[in-house]
């Protein structure tokens, strides 16, 4: 079943607000005890690089299309006849 626009946009919101950060900690958490500062710069850049993208996606159905308007909303009426 696919998510309303409204259920979209408040998942979204959630996942930024307390899911980023707890997954921050987690990949941090797990990369230290991995012993990543033992491993050369380039290899930890790329590292945390593919960490920071990785993230998205598993939400990327979730995300797309929030920025823009509501489909379901009925059209707004700008006054002119």
């Amino acid at each position: 079943m696919a998510l309303s626009y409204k259920a979209r946009k408040r998942w979204a919101f959630f996942i930024l607000l307390i899911g980023m950060p707890v997954y921050v900690v987690v990949a941090v958490t797990v990369a230290t005890w991995m012993g990543a500062s033992d491993f050369p710069v380039a290899v930890e850049f790329v590292m945390y690089a593919v960490l920071g993208i990785a993230w998205v996606f598993p939400f990327k159905a979730i995300f797309r299309g929030t920025a823009k308007p509501d489909p379901d909303a009925p059209p707004e009426d700008d006054g002119q006849a």
